[in-house]
């Protein structure tokens, strides 16, 4: 997946989107249970359990590679980032 025809940067995902694309899309089985695993945590406890899951799929999908794999990456981090501190 490729930036727009201007060069753009490919558009951010959704967090829910992102665990979607890696459990359709990484290449790694067991990365794609902790994305299953996430998406079940957050349909089970709402989005209270968005800031949580995104971490533990951020740091699963680390040694994927290619355009969707920074795809994925950039707007979970994205989305972690504006996140208040836990504490």
């Amino acid at each position: 997946m490729s930036g727009g025809a201007d060069g753009a940067p490919p558009r951010r995902l959704g967090v829910v989107e992102s665990f979607h694309v890696v459990i359709r899309q990484c290449p790694n089985g067991s990365v794609r249970k902790v994305a299953e695993i996430a998406l079940a945590t957050v349909e089970r406890d709402g989005a209270a359990a968005l800031p949580e899951q995104a971490f533990l799929v951020l740091a699963a999908v680390r040694g994927w590679r290619g355009e969707r794999a920074s795809q994925v990456k950039t707007s979970l981090a994205e989305f972690l980032a504006g996140q208040p501190p836990r504490g």
